[in-house]
């Protein structure tokens, strides 16, 4: 799931190579830390976060599959 967060964030930002992602595992959850640079933090969130939200939205859905709660922070 890491992949994919990190596939459409650096699809989305100018620079890809300051793209960073960051999974934290536990038993049933998964936090998965998603880091730009600060220049492109505006397009990751997009207007009233709506593509921070279907990035979330995405990540979710992919995770149904292994029954695992995911959290996606921008940081």
């Amino acid at each position: 799931m890491g992949e994919l967060v990190k596939t459409i964030a650096k699809a989305l930002v100018d620079n890809p190579d300051a793209v960073e992602v960051n999974e934290i595992e536990g038993r049933q959850s998964v936090i998965i830390e998603l880091k730009v640079a600060p220049e492109d933090m505006g397009k990751v969130i997009g207007k009233q976060g709506r593509i921070a939200q279907a990035i979330r939205t995405l990540v979710k859905a992919a995770a149904l599959k292994e029954k695992k709660h995911v959290i996606v922070e921008i940081i």
